[in-house]
């Protein structure tokens, strides 16, 4: 009787979680673009005030139940600063390469990136506006320790280009594969002068892109199987080092 009694009630309590989920509401994609552009800044805004960076630069929630953070600046506290396609850039004080060692990031580079990136949905959930939904996109430092060297998202080569199917035309064309407000953004910042991959990481600073500066509702690279309609890209990274492109990996004039 007891063995009955307790299928019942963990049957009873994985209906309520199942239904639990079910009530979560789901993300509606505005008609107009601009609502969501609307939606993209009032969430951005948000995140940057419910977050700091902490001692080695990651993106860091405050805490509601720890005080150990209250001293801690808002993102929207740093100097950041605000370019022309909404893409927000922070150059965090104290972790830049020094003056004769920093490389300048050229269009072309091949770069050499640490850090963390999430792709971030923002929706209006019950009258309040924040990132309903987040994927991860980068992960280095929780992941192989190893920075990523030349993504596609950074700069796609000749011949990925050239490879692509018919299947799209888009695929023929860099925006499909690259962030233009990443692009814009990272070139600046300098890179370190090719730090091994063992070096301690220590985050240069943070690259907010809106959806309208990212893939907005374009045809796109399906980057591990996902979807990145509508969704903002916040970068928290370190660029251990930059290097020339080769040649024949340079994209040829649209």
């Amino acid at each position: 009787m007891k063995k009955i009694f307790l299928y019942i009630l963990a049957g009873s309590l994985c209906f309520s979680a199942c239904k639990k989920d079910d009530d979560v509401q789901t993300y509606q994609e505005p008609s107009d673009i601009n609502t969501q552009n609307s939606y993209d800044d009032q969430a951005i805004k948000k995140y940057m005030d419910e977050n700091y960076l902490d001692t080695q630069g990651n993106i860091k929630a405050f805490s509601a139940t720890d005080t150990i953070d209250d001293h801690e600046k808002k993102l929207s506290e740093l100097n950041y600063k605000t370019l022309p396609s909404g893409t927000i850039y922070i150059v965090r004080d104290g972790a830049q390469p020094a003056e004769d060692q920093g490389k300048t990031i050229g269009d072309t580079d091949v770069i050499k990136i640490m850090g963390r990136s999430y792709a971030c949905l923002a929706g209006d959930n019950n009258g309040t506006v924040s990132f309903i939904n987040t994927l991860t996109f980068l992960n280095t430092i929780n992941g192989s320790g190893i920075p990523l060297v030349d993504p596609m998202y950074y700069y796609v080569k000749q011949q990925v280009i050239d490879a692509a199917t018919t299947t799209t035309t888009a695929a023929k064309q860099p925006g499909y594969y690259q962030i233009p407000g990443f692009r814009e953004a990272l070139q600046k910042f300098k890179a370190f002068d090719n730090l091994s991959g063992g070096n301690p990481y220590n985050l240069q600073g943070v690259i907010i892109v809106p959806s309208r500066a990212a893939f907005a509702r374009n045809p796109h690279y399906p980057y591990f199987n996902e979807s990145y309609r509508n969704r903002t890209f916040i970068f928290n990274f370190q660029i251990y080092g930059r290097s020339d492109r080769p040649a024949d990996e340079v994209q040829k004039p649209q």
